[in-house]
């Protein structure tokens, strides 16, 4: 494999009219100066940083880029994050700002259902981390090929102090031993402790680090807030700075912004499951205290992966939201940057999945990663001689480079050929298959309130071999693996059952191959 030509090895792009909107010429040469200070770092790190302002027109033209008129547009910093892209062909790429500065991309989420999963949009990260151009279609974003992460500053502010803050933790980031990351805090809602622990264990080996709620927090002790990865599986809201447990019909406080305040560690890294987790709200028009997740990256934590919407989640085993948090982590663990790590969670997520269907779409769209792409908090000691002869023979900027060429194709494949099931389909649903799924909501106690199931078309890629297997008629294998023709999803909102069991909101997916139903799925809302 020919490794590409980094001219850059980190780029970070941003919009100065948006920050000196914010902060005002003096906090703007404040923030210039900080950014000054992580290129003289990163320099001593052996990276090549260049900083990039959307809306420079100078700059811009200089790169044969579109430069952005609109800060608030997504489409317009889409296309100039991808020409830029083109241009320095990057290792790195960190989107500096709140979505005032940046915004998210608004993908069409393929769960919407008012009343029920209220999120009109997935706000999402993950298409800049795309060849695919501008979409608001997730199914054109499942092959990420780019290193993407996002250094957010605060929502609303004037005071550029936050900023800085991170910019400072980037600049003065250390490595530290696999050890410092060896034990982890757990925090899950008590309804699903068998999910969460399942996750503890394949990250810890353990599952005795696990509090759950009630009666777990939402007040926590330095010594419980000490390790350096933090494990989240809990309720979350909107503009909310509080994660909730449950049990039964009761949901407390299990951890708050400002029960953190002050204990958490510099270095931690935080992966947490919770609806609206990584959302970017204005706590200064609201009165509240600060998003959670910029509260773990004022005081130092190097990275934090959450969703932007309602995320979902089995109450039992793994899955959607608990697998791509395990897969950030995991990929930290062996030593890899914060940014590659996002990377690999979300192609392996899409590799792990034989069809993309409406819940993996959602859940691979809404999750983003928070701080500084090129930061590697964990320090792996080889096993052999060989890497280290390696990387004195050919330079840790090729070994880098020859890595990301192999990502970018990973993920192009993945573009290619992974079957998707975004657009709902007009097709009208068999007598069998309906009598199937009406049986489905009956077994798990749906009310009337939340009948009706809606169809989604499995979109088959290029391939032969996919092509054949979407159409079900490989005889050698079992029906619930083969790939599905359509899937049936029905969300509904947190209610009591029909047969007066409390239950949590839930999206069940039901696979259809050839004129009946193989399998489903049950997924609760984590929030």
């Amino acid at each position: 494999m020919a490794a590409r030509t980094a001219l850059d090895d980190k780029l970070i792009v941003s919009n100065r009219s948006a920050l000196r909107a914010k902060y005002g010429g003096a906090g703007l040469r404040q923030l210039n100066a900080a950014l000054a200070a992580l290129i003289v770092a990163d320099k001593k790190r052996g990276l090549k940083t260049r900083v990039v302002y959307l809306d420079d027109a100078r700059s811009m033209k200089a790169l044969s880029a579109p430069v952005v008129t609109s800060a608030g547009s997504p489409r317009q910093n889409k296309l100039a994050v991808d020409a830029l892209y083109a241009k320095l062909t990057p290792d790195y790429v960190v989107l500096l700002g709140a979505t005032d500065v940046i915004p998210h991309q608004d993908v069409a989420n393929p769960l919407y259902k008012p009343g029920d999963d209220d999120d009109r949009w997935v706000f999402s990260d993950v298409p800049y981390a795309c060849d695919a151009g501008y979409s608001r279609d997730a199914a054109k974003f499942v092959g990420a090929t780019r290193v993407v992460t996002r250094l957010p500053d605060l929502t609303g502010a004037s005071d550029v102090a936050f900023l800085l803050s991170l910019l400072t933790t980037a600049t003065g980031y250390a490595r530290r031993p696999l050890a410092d990351y060896a034990n982890g805090f757990g925090l899950s809602a008590k309804v699903w402790k068998g999910s969460t622990g399942l996750s503890l264990s394949k990250l810890f080996g353990s599952a005795t680090l696990l509090n759950t709620s009630p009666a777990a927090g939402p007040s926590f002790g330095a010594a419980q807030l000490s390790p350096r990865v933090h494990f989240i599986n809990c309720h979350g809201t909107p503009s909310d700075p509080t994660f909730y447990g449950q049990t039964g019909k009761r949901y407390p406080e299990a951890l708050t912004s400002k029960a953190l305040n002050k204990r958490v560690k510099p270095g931690t890294l935080a992966a947490v499951e919770c609806c609206y987790g990584a959302e970017l709200y204005d706590s200064f028009a609201l009165g509240l205290d600060l998003p959670i997740c910029q509260t773990y990256l004022g005081q130092g934590a190097y990275a934090y992966m959450g969703s932007t919407t309602v995320a979902y989640g089995p109450s039992t085993g793994n899955g959607s939201a608990d697998l791509i948090c395990q897969y950030f982590l995991l990929r930290m663990f062996e030593g890899a940057s914060i940014g590659r790590a996002g990377l690999e969670a979300r192609q392996n997520y899409v590799q792990q999945a034989a069809q993309m269907d409406p819940v993996d779409l959602k859940t691979l769209m809404q999750f983003c990663v928070y701080g500084d792409a090129s930061l590697h908090p964990v320090s792996v000691p080889s096993t052999t001689d060989a890497p280290k002869s390696l990387e004195a023979h050919f330079g840790e900027r090729f070994l880098r480079s020859e890595r990301r060429a192999g990502l970018a194709a990973a993920g192009r494949y993945l573009s290619r050929y992974k079957p998707t099931a975004s657009q709902r389909s007009a097709q009208q649903t068999s007598a069998q298959v309906a009598t199937q799924l009406a049986a489905i909501g009956r077994s798990l106690g749906l009310t009337a309130d939340d009948a009706g199931f809606v169809t989604f078309a499995v979109k088959a890629k290029a391939s032969p071999a996919a092509a054949i297997a979407s159409r079900g008629i490989d005889a050698r294998a079992p029906a619930s693996a083969r790939q599905a023709l359509h899937y049936h999803v029905n969300v509904s909102t947190a209610s009591d059952r029909a047969d007066g069991q409390p239950r949590a909101g839930v999206a069940v997916v039901a696979k259809q191959v050839g004129n009946r139903i193989v399998a489903y799925r049950v997924y609760e809302r984590h929030g």
